[in-house]
């Protein structure tokens, strides 16, 4: 089944992706406001069910990578992502049925998006992620072990890159950040293709509507004076872990990623203790002093109290009013071997991974 992706939606995508990005994927904001000019122009993107493609046909997966606060500094350019997505189909000889998100959090839930309208090709109601990593090697497509490259990396300058064949995800993530970091710590990129059965077995399916029903859901709450942060617990079933005030925010950009640490101290039922998120470019994992009380692979969403708007990493500052709250992992995340790709230790931390539903 095949659908339009309406004016009106691009809005609660952009608000629902932006909370599954779970403080990265970059801010949707600018890549929204690019949608909407494509819209004006007569643009517009179609959205297909992952089981109307055929096992055999090719999807592009097209995406911007680096550093989120790079990301809010450099313009995101719907050509360059066109670019890439052709760069890709002339490397392989081949023409995208259609194209998706490799994460649907933040703004690359509408990157391809962007490309989609220039290029005239529909939207795959799925992803790789379920939320927003850093890393190729914490896709769904990781995982399942299905080939890495290549890879077309595009940048502002209108220099074009293909990395030809890397023997792992491990070295297709080193040798595509080297060349990020050099073209400024941000570039278009279109990923290895998928084909229709690989989307199907090893994507997560049903991302760009669950987005726009976790931004509907609160647009709705907005619309009727309701807590917005409680519409977005009901409609994901997630879970409130603390509701604070941003005291202090340490964060650094090296190597192509944002990383760091903010300290959140406690006000009404949580007043009078502290919390820690750490991120790369995402938040990772939640501490009560040196103790983990959430972590990847569930998302960890840092949220607006008043808005329920969600809040990034480079966008986190001094002084906000947040609640921190907690959605459930895609079940490819949380397999035995999903969580040596995306589990606290793959992130370098000395702990398991622990659900917060456990019982």
């Amino acid at each position: 089944m095949t659908h339009e992706l309406r004016f009106g939606e691009i809005d609660p995508l952009a608000i629902g992706a932006w909370i599954l990005g779970t403080g990265g994927g970059g801010s949707p904001y600018l890549a929204q406001l690019c949608l909407k000019r494509l819209y004006a122009q007569g643009k517009r993107v179609r959205i297909i069910q992952p089981e109307d493609l055929d096992d055999d046909q090719m999807v592009g997966v097209a995406s911007m990578m680096g550093a989120p606060l790079v990301l809010l500094e450099r313009l995101v350019n719907p050509e360059e992502l066109a670019r890439a997505v052709q760069l890709m189909e002339s490397t392989m000889n081949c023409k995208f049925t259609a194209l998706m998100p490799i994460e649907i959090g933040g703004g690359n839930a509408l990157a391809p998006f962007l490309a989609a309208a220039l290029l005239d090709l529909p939207i795959v109601d799925a992803d790789a992620m379920g939320r927003a990593f850093p890393e190729a090697t914490n896709s769904s497509f990781s995982i399942g072990d299905l080939k890495m490259y290549p890879m077309a990396l595009v940048d502002s300058r209108g220099v074009e890159a293909i990395v030809a064949k890397t023997p792992d995800w491990h070295w297709l993530e080193r040798a595509s950040r080297a060349l990020c970091t050099e073209f400024g710590s941000v570039t278009a990129t279109c990923k290895a293709p998928r084909t229709g059965a690989e989307v199907k077995k090893w994507g997560v399916l049903n991302t760009v509507t669950q987005s726009i029903n976790i931004g509907r859901a609160v647009q709705n709450a907005r619309e009727r004076l309701e807590d917005p942060v409680a519409a977005v617990l009901a409609q994901e079933s997630g879970k409130l872990i603390f509701q604070g005030k941003i005291m202090d925010v340490d964060r650094t950009t090296s190597g192509g990623f944002l990383r760091g640490n903010c300290n959140i101290a406690g006000t009404d039922s949580d007043k009078g203790q502290n919390i820690r998120l750490a991120f790369q470019n995402e938040w990772i994992a939640a501490f009560s002093g040196d103790e983990p009380v959430a972590s990847t692979p569930e998302l960890i969403c840092l949220l607006d109290t008043e808005s329920g708007e969600s809040i990034g990493t480079e966008t986190v500052r001094y002084g906000q009013r947040v609640s921190v709250v907690v959605l459930a992992a895609p079940g490819h995340l949380t397999t035995t071997k999903g969580l040596r790709h995306v589990g606290p230790r793959a992130f370098g931390y000395d702990f398991d991974y622990r659900s917060v539903f456990a019982a």
